[in-house]
């Protein structure tokens, strides 16, 4: 019987979120006021009272996700402690600091830099990303390979659901020939670019050099990380694999199915939306899922 606590990445944030936490629980409202400044601008305005379009840019999703999952896990009422965490993409950074492998003032700094060398590396060259229903993952790996433009998995996100990502050219015709081999869905994303594709080298390696020079401890329990998938935790280890994340696609099928493996049963979901908590019941219905946002 063991608890994993698992953590969402861009895509779920929403407005309002977080406030609640604020409001209830002094010690969250330190933190967020810590964050504010940390960041040198008041995110908890936007993540509150902001619009749709404030939170959908990069420089302010990733921080107000990380916020908002992050300081809830840390204020939780649950009793006990993790068994192990993981985070989809942005949720690894997240996973890490309830983990203890990274204070939370360096996390948020990490995800600041991350989210501004994306956005960079988006504004560089048109790019997106595209959710690939009903093909075996095999099927969308070798149509992905025989474009001559960028384009590659990104995402393992559960059986049958793969995201594919890279120039604009490259998915247009990706999601053609993808359709065109029985996938029942070739549905491009709204998001800013090319997630986890080679497209943003240069992200990887402004954000390598950050990641280098922070300092990183043992986690109290094993994180389970998107590019090696198995549970790490010595600190040069989970480095190296942070660095290597943002070109690298985000193995969560495998993730989830190794933490299952090592005797997970419940999985608990912290931050905003419940994306996960579908995710890993396609993955394996035996498990017990819930989420706290």
């Amino acid at each position: 019987m063991k608890t994993a606590y698992v953590f969402p990445g861009q895509g779920a944030q929403f407005v309002g979120m977080g406030k609640e936490l604020y409001e209830s629980s002094p010690k969250a409202k330190e933190l967020f006021e810590k964050a504010n400044e940390i960041l040198g601008f008041r995110i908890t305005d936007l993540m509150f009272n902001g619009t749709e379009e404030d939170l959908r840019q990069t420089k302010v999703t990733q921080p107000a996700v990380f916020l908002h999952s992050v300081i809830l896990a840390l204020t939780s009422d649950d009793s006990g402690k993790p068994d192990m965490t993981a985070g989809h993409s942005l949720g690894e950074f997240s996973a890490l600091v309830v983990a203890g492998a990274l204070s939370f003032e360096d996390g948020l700094k990490l995800v600041y830099k991350r989210a501004l060398a994306m956005q960079k590396a988006c504004e560089a060259k048109p790019s997106g990303m595209a959710a690939i229903l009903a093909l075996p993952d095999e099927k969308v790996e070798e149509i992905c390979a025989s474009v001559d433009e960028v384009v590659v998995p990104a995402n393992y996100n559960c059986p049958g659901q793969i995201v594919i990502s890279g120039s604009l050219e490259g998915i247009e015709k990706a999601c053609e020939l993808l359709k065109q081999a029985g996938a029942k869905r070739a549905l491009p994303l709204k998001v800013g670019g090319a997630f986890h594709s080679p497209l943003m080298e240069p992200a990887r390696q402004e954000l390598a050099e950050a990641i280098e020079s922070t300092s990183f401890s043992k986690p109290a329990c094993p994180v389970y990380q998107n590019v090696s998938t198995i549970g790490e935790t010595d600190p040069n280890v989970i480095k190296a694999n942070l660095i290597t994340q943002l070109t690298a696609p985000v193995k969560w099928t495998q993730s989830v199915r190794n933490m299952i493996a090592d005797g997970a049963t419940h999985f608990v979901e912290f931050g905003p939306g419940n994306v996960l908590q579908g995710l890993i019941s396609k993955i394996d219905s035996n498990v017990s899922v819930s989420g706290k946002q």
